[in-house]
């Protein structure tokens, strides 16, 4: 019986998961015949940035560095799009008309002035100001 040939596309795609669960397990069980079953009470031992820990876990903390984080990673990804754009709006080996140059344009700036509103929001709110 010959396998129809719609199957024989799939092929790969069931090759890719056995993989995958074959790996997954691999590295789900390795550890537990590798890892050593004593380990040594120093290596265990809570550790945090040099120094031993000196409060509780569940106690408060500032978010501000988070806060910044998140903040330049979006502008980060606004840049990222920005790139492109001003690479393809006036190439004329695209082959782009004058009314996609003009509807390229007016989306990125509508684009920048949401950027810029949520950023001036932020600025006012005082989410940039280091404390």
């Amino acid at each position: 019986m010959a396998t129809p040939d719609f199957l024989l596309n799939y092929l790969p795609i069931l090759i890719f998961l056995g993989l995958a669960i074959v790996l997954g397990l691999g590295f789900l069980v390795a550890p537990a015949i590798i890892a050593p079953a004593d380990p040594d009470p120093e290596k265990v031992s809570t550790y945090e940035c040099g120094f031993n820990a000196f409060d509780d876990a569940r106690m408060k903390f500032d978010v501000q560095f988070y806060i910044v984080a998140i903040l330049f990673i979006i502008v980060d990804l606004d840049v990222a799009f920005l790139f492109p754009w001003a690479v393809m709006l006036f190439n004329p080996e695209l082959g782009h008309d004058r009314g996609f140059q003009i509807f390229a344009f007016w989306s990125m700036f509508v684009f920048i002035a949401v950027f810029a509103i949520g950023f001036l929001y932020e600025w006012k709110k005082g989410a940039l100001e280091w404390r």
